[in-house]
């Protein structure tokens, strides 16, 4: 009899070692499905197949062909987010809604990242996005009662799921944590000035290369000094973005150089991902349009854009919705400290 090699997920010792973490994520599963169902929510099923996988500069899809009936290939991607399927949901008429969706994200593994995962999305309608934030709340709550938990834990830090999260927004975090004016760099309406952010950066001990645009000096603060302080202790929700960082999210009322995004974390763990939506077509396009640009210029392709989405936006109406890393939930919650641990059957 041939001998399993040694990493097979399936070999009968190591499925048992990783099985309680599966019966735990079933039973968060269905305890997240009960509370959505309970507040009249409808759960739906986004194709995986889309034209577009998404449009954001530095999320890479996996590209496959459609063969119609005459033999002529067509380009189709597997989908990063449901969330186009997900927004003509709510402009054919859905007003609440959430799907468990397998979505797949190329170029990335590791402890927190496979290839293959699911994410939890929901929407509402006509509803402001800081109630998504109480949203979360509820998700951590019973996604810990229902593992038997009292804490979170990932890599020596802990949290309590319990705990009322910390608001903070993330140009408080950049001067927290980094001694950083953010905001200096950013003008009315979301223009960007690199040379102010690299100065103040340079001068905090942060890195910058002479290439760095503006978005990657602020992906290199966030990374190396507020990603690591967030979720401490209680979670944290890091909101009020930059307009450059949220092509998908709305300008914040009072403030238009931010926009209404916020991001959950837990442990360091970026756990969640939230918008008040876009829904203007031709503002969306241009954010699209840049957005692939710099994908083209730092990686040398472009993914088409789901026009059949633009048209919808226009017969949407106001929304909030958001993702959450549903398998990172689950390690959080089971203790488990490698995503596959979570997963039933993990790509090879």
């Amino acid at each position: 009899m041939t001998e399993p090699p040694s990493e097979a997920w399936w070999r009968r010792e190591a499925h048992q070692d990783r099985r309680p973490f599966l019966t735990v994520r079933n039973r968060i599963k269905a305890a997240l499905r009960r509370h959505f169902e309970g507040q009249g929510f409808t759960e739906v099923e986004a194709a995986a197949l889309q034209v577009s996988p998404g449009n954001e500069a530095h999320l890479h899809a996996f590209a496959t062909e459609i063969l119609g009936p005459d033999g002529q290939a067509r380009a189709l991607y597997l989908h990063t987010s449901p969330e186009f399927a997900c927004k003509k949901l709510l402009a054919a008429g859905e007003t609440q809604i959430f799907d468990f969706a397998r979505v797949w994200r190329n170029r990335e593994r590791g402890p927190l990242h496979h290839p293959e995962f699911t994410l939890l999305e929901w929407y509402r309608a006509d509803t402001p996005y800081e109630t998504l934030m109480d949203d979360c709340a509820d998700l951590l709550r019973i996604a810990a009662e229902t593992a038997g938990t009292r804490t979170f834990a990932w890599r020596g830090r802990e949290a309590d799921p319990f705990a009322e999260p910390e608001r903070i927004t993330v140009a408080e975090a950049f001067e927290r944590f980094a001694g950083i004016d953010l905001l200096a760099s950013v003008a009315e309406g979301g223009a960007t000035d690199r040379a102010r952010l690299a100065a103040e950066a340079a001068a905090a001990g942060v890195r910058v290369a002479a290439d760095d645009t503006w978005a990657d000096v602020f992906s290199r603060v966030i990374v190396e000094r507020v990603e690591p302080q967030l979720g401490i202790g209680r979670p944290s929700i890091l909101c009020a973005y930059p307009v450059a960082e949220a092509a998908l999210a709305r300008p914040k009322p009072g403030d238009r150089r931010v926009a209404e995004r916020f991001e959950l974390y837990v442990c360091g763990v970026e756990l969640a991902n939230a918008f008040g939506e876009l829904t203007d077509p031709a503002e969306q396009r241009r954010r699209f349009e840049a957005e692939m640009d710099e994908k083209a210029r730092v990686y040398g392709e472009r993914y088409p854009i789901d026009e059949d989405f633009l048209a919808a936006l226009a017969h949407m109406p106001p929304a909030a919705g958001a993702a959450l890393g549903f398998d990172r939930l689950v390690m959080l919650a089971a203790g488990a400290q490698r995503i596959e641990q979570v997963l039933w059957t993990p790509v090879a």
